[in-house]
């Protein structure tokens, strides 16, 4: 299944992308289910969806024309990992890491995956970067490896915009990649099941229609299980959390000359078989 939230923004409702031209419309059936939050993935809300696919009465609205919102709800935690690609852990003056680096993303920073990024005022070398996320879809607390994937809802895809030199000065990372919108989510939650070969997705990025990253998740160097197994040993990982799993390398602030994002400018990135995202930079 593909979950998407439509509508207005602030406003959206749960569907389902039937890839026909029509959304779902999951609350016309199941007032319940009020949104994809902690509390659906957390109360089998999945296994409800796929019954509804199945009833007589389903209703659905057009996609021609519909706004997309981000896929999840605002979730507790949004983790994103440094540095998961050895080029680009290079390309950025790195030292190839020995575990994961971990930072977080704010929540208000997400955006919808075709709505407009929006530079922060006096913003200077701002990149974006295409990268493979990971929903989870149960309560996760010192998973084992070998489970890991059990505790996986699906996938999405996850544009880290970041202001580098705020990113580099402020000592930390969170304020440089947490302004609003910023975090570009969408357009689908792809559910575990279609996509069974996670470790050879291409992960791609244009601007302005030039490639820039054109990578693979099998270059990740840490694994999705491992990284929901490492994360889980002290932070537990809630229904609805998005582990972002990092970056190829090609990001445009460290080409000669740079191609860093700038208002007027278009960006379009994906992960093949997950999902796109085209979005205008104000």
């Amino acid at each position: 299944m593909k979950l998407v939230r439509f509508g207005e923004k602030e406003k959206e409702r749960p569907g389902v992308w039937m890839g026909d031209g029509r959304i779902l419309d999951v609350r016309s059936l199941a007032f319940h289910i009020e949104d994809y939050n902690e509390h659906f993935f957390a109360n089998y809300g999945l296994e409800q969806l796929r019954v509804l696919l199945d009833d007589p009465g389903a209703q659905y609205v057009s996609a021609e024309g519909v706004r997309l919102g981000t896929p999840i709800a605002r979730p507790s935690k949004i983790i994103c990992v440094g540095a998961n690609y050895a080029d680009h852990a290079k390309e950025f003056g790195h030292d190839i890491p020995q575990e994961p680096i971990l930072f977080s993303k704010a929540s208000t920073a997400m955006n919808g995956p075709n709505d407009p990024i929006v530079l922060p005022d006096g913003a200077e070398v701002v990149d974006s970067e295409a990268e493979l996320a990971v929903v989870i879809g149960k309560k996760a607390s010192k998973v084992r490896a070998a489970d890991a994937l059990d505790y996986v809802a699906g996938y999405t895809v996850l544009n880290d915009v970041t202001e580098r030199v705020v990113q580099k000065s402020n000592g930390q990372w969170f304020r440089g990649k947490g302004f609003d919108s910023f975090c570009p989510i969408g357009p689908f939650l792809v559910t575990a099941e279609e996509i069974p070969e996670i470790d050879n997705l291409r992960v791609w990025q244009r601007y302005n229609g030039d490639m820039l990253q054109d990578g693979n998740t099998a270059d990740m160097m840490f694994k999705i299980p491992f990284l929901v197994t490492y994360i889980s040993q002290g932070i537990t990982l809630l229904p609805g959390d998005i582990i972002s799993t990092g970056t190829p390398h090609g990001i445009g602030s460290v080409r000669d000359p740079q191609v860093l994002m700038q208002p007027g400018g278009v960006v379009e990135l994906g992960v093949d078989g997950v999902g796109e995202q085209r979005s205008n930079v104000l």
